[in-house]
């Protein structure tokens, strides 16, 4: 990659991580123990996922992650879960979760059923990265009626992450109706 090209990859990196955490911060609804329904800030990854490819996708992904995990740091710590807990939670919940929403590009060739079934694995991704946390780390907050932490971690990270998918993928499709991000989309890495 040319120096010039790949300083423009860079920055665009960089913008779309930026505003993935502007988005975040805009929250249609927040549950007690983490998780939330946002403004679709999950798309500029996946926008860079499918522009550029995995490799900047992933490393937007992982960007971004530190980002939220910086934004959440205070809360996650509010908790009073163990050192081997927040480990867990720091790595689950928020560096491999938020990390593989870079993959959405891994189907970019295929068109516009390439970019949702990438969005798709890569939400389904992070969801079971949450699912892990949820089962291994978060069973002691289950309310009482719940004796199974794994159907209960699937019920609460569905109930974010299934809206969270269904708007993702639905913004998408509706940009791809227009011309310019049909322009915006095509790959160039």
């Amino acid at each position: 990659m040319k120096k010039q090209t790949k300083l423009n990859v860079m920055l665009e990196c960089a913008i779309l991580v930026a505003l993935a955490t502007v988005l975040s911060l805009l929250k249609v609804y927040k549950l007690p123990l983490g998780g939330s329904v946002t403004v679709l800030s999950m798309l500029p990854v996946s926008v860079l996922s499918i522009r550029r490819g995995c490799k900047w996708g992933l490393i937007g992904g992982f960007l971004y992650a530190l980002l939220q995990l910086f934004l959440g740091l205070a809360e996650i710590i509010s908790w009073g879960i163990t050192p081997l807990a927040f480990i867990g939670c720091v790595i689950f919940d928020y560096l491999l979760a938020f990390t593989v929403i870079g993959l959405a590009g891994i189907f970019r060739s295929r068109g516009t059923s390439g970019m949702v079934c990438g969005i798709i694995l890569a939400m389904l991704l992070r969801f079971s990265s949450h699912l892990v946390s949820g089962t291994l780390i978060f069973d002691a907050w289950m309310p009482d009626g719940w004796s199974n932490p794994f159907w209960y971690s699937v019920v609460y990270n569905g109930s974010y992450m299934l809206p969270e998918m269904i708007f993702t993928v639905a913004a998408a499709l509706l940009l791809t109706k227009t011309a310019a991000f049909r322009t915006v989309l095509k790959a160039e890495s």
